[in-house]
């Protein structure tokens, strides 16, 4: 391990949203912090003290104050503060050690950092989800920052804000809903705006008329086969005895043996 004796002045580095990219090339210490927090602001000297060594241990040493880079806190999914991330090539490890300036000495010099899990690439910083993350965080920032200064510069009551927050909100929700639909119209356009539409429904509306005159075609047919069966003629049920017997029946009048 590096003795002290060895070592020279460093530079303890911003990284910043416009910045950040830099740490996906070559070996990297990065303190992600807070002024606010007491655990950070204990922190701060031993990692001033450590960033002296990092041109003897071949890292960069660095910092994000994450209260100036909503972005980056997004994106690096901080949930602690202080949070510490060691990077290689673009590899992220979450550092889970003791906080002393030797013990990132150790951590780098006798290179640690090999027996840590990296961060899954679903979830580096460099992914779809932690940009898009990282860009609701912002958009989260900004809503707050107008809402301070709505209130606090404008002298707009609490409660105005919300409602002007919400009205926008409904706003460029239809707005969205409407490019959206126009996007859908354009890439996937409606058969009625085919060309062909008008012909091809005609053409169907023919077919099924030609297909009912054939039907009742057909039934004119079976009936027409039906009569010729029968001779045109269809037989009615007569009762025993006639008509005369019915009419026998309804008056209560007894029958007469045969």
């Amino acid at each position: 391990m590096l003795q002290p004796a060895s070592a020279k002045p460093g530079k303890l580095r911003e990284i910043t949203d416009g910045n950040w990219e830099e740490i996906l090339t070559g070996e990297w210490m990065i303190e992600f912090f807070a002024p606010w927090c007491p655990a950070c602001q204990q922190l701060q000297p031993v990692w001033s003290e450590f960033a002296e060594w990092g041109d003897d241990l071949g890292v960069s040493i660095a910092k994000v104050d994450v209260t100036e880079q909503p972005g980056l806190s997004g994106r690096f999914i901080i949930t602690a503060l202080p949070t510490i991330y060691h990077c290689k090539d673009g590899v992220f490890r979450r550092y889970q050690g003791a906080r002393s300036k030797e013990d990132f000495m150790s951590f780098i010099d006798e290179k640690k950092w090999q027996s840590i899990e990296p961060v899954s690439s679903w979830f580096g910083p460099s992914s779809l989800l932690m940009n898009a993350m990282s860009a609701l965080f912002k958009l989260s920032m900004f809503i707050r920052h107008c809402h301070n200064y709505l209130t606090e510069q404008l002298g707009v009551p609490v409660w105005g804000s919300y409602g002007i927050f919400a009205l926008a909100t409904l706003i460029s929700g239809l707005t969205l809903g409407l490019v959206l639909v126009f996007v859908a119209d354009f890439v996937f356009p409606s058969r009625r705006l085919s060309p062909d539409y008008h012909h091809r429904k005609l053409l169907a509306g023919q077919v099924r008329l030609l297909q009912q005159s054939e039907d009742e075609q057909e039934a004119d047919g079976e009936e027409e086969d039906d009569e010729d069966e029968y001779g045109g003629k269809t037989e009615e049920w007569q009762p025993p005895g006639g008509a005369e017997a019915v009419r026998r029946r309804g008056l209560g009048v007894p029958e007469e043996d045969t």
